[in-house]
Formats: C-alpha cells, sequence, structure tokens
C-alpha cells in the first residue's frame, strides 16, 4: 500500500507560497506559506499536519490495543502537540495528550500501559525516524 501527497511551491522561502494535495483529495491545493508555517497566516503546514498525522495514528493504535487485549474501548481523545525550534528549524518533540474512558475492566494503570505501548509502536511514531530516499530531476 501506497499513499501519496504533493506540494507545489512559487517564489523565495519568506515571501513564496504553495499549495498541498494529497491522494485523497482532503488536502487539494490546500495553501501554505511562511506565514502559515511561523506565523499567524490562513492554511496549513507540515508540522500542523505532522502533529495531526501523529495524533491520528496513536488514537487508533490505542483503540487496536484496547481491542486487542479485550476491552471495548470508549471515547479516545489524542492533542499532539511539536514543538519546533524557529532557530535551528528543529522538530524538537511531540507531545502527546490521550483522555479517555471510562471502559470496563480497564484501570488507569493498564490504560497507561496500553497508551505507552501505542506511543511506541503506532506507524507514525516509528516513522519519524525511519530512512528516507530521494530522487532528483531537474529541468
Amino acid at each position: 500500500m501506497k499513499r501519496t501527497a504533493k506540494a507545489h511551491w512559487y517564489g523565495t522561502f519568506k515571501d513564496g507560497q504553495g499549495d498541498l494535495t494529497t491522494q485523497t483529495t482532503a488536502l487539494n491545493h490546500t495553501q501554505y506559506s511562511f506565514k502559515t508555517r511561523f506565523e499567524d497566516g490562513v492554511g496549513t503546514n507540515p508540522e500542523e499536519l505532522i502533529a495531526a498525522a501523529h495524533a491520528g495514528c496513536f488514537t487508533m493504535a490505542v483503540s487496536y490495543a484496547l481491542s486487542d487485549a479485550g476491552f471495548v474501548p470508549s471515547s479516545l481523545d489524542t492533542e499532539a502537540v511539536l514543538e519546533l525550534d524557529f532557530a535551528s528549524l528543529t522538530i524538537t518533540g511531540i507531545h502527546l495528550e490521550l483522555k479517555g474512558g471510562p471502559i470496563e475492566g480497564v484501570s488507569a494503570e493498564k490504560f497507561k500501559e496500553i497508551a505507552e505501548g501505542a506511543k511506541a509502536n503506532c506507524i507514525v511514531s516509528r516513522a519519524l525516524s525511519v530512512p528516507i530516499t530521494l530522487t532528483v530531476q531537474y529541468n
């Protein structure tokens, strides 16, 4: 299975602008720019999308782990906060805040244990340190 997304950019880093489109068109020429990335512009940005992907993947991983352990998951809500050091243009961390329950038969300790396992094993958590390959075409 492969999932795709496309980015188009025109102009300089600070004054240019671009758009992002995903295979499903959930994003369809969605605007991004320096302002949406580092200030308060209208549109999205790569870091926000990483946080959204991580929150979604992790929450589904918690649901899977609960189900796999024989529990029936109830409501699960996750906020992912990605921290970006602007000076070094480095993502310094992602904090996941999970709220859930009550789930019949699950203690607070068991819920935390399951969440920790999901954090370590969700697809996006693991992907954040995978090898990256590149092909380049220059016209």
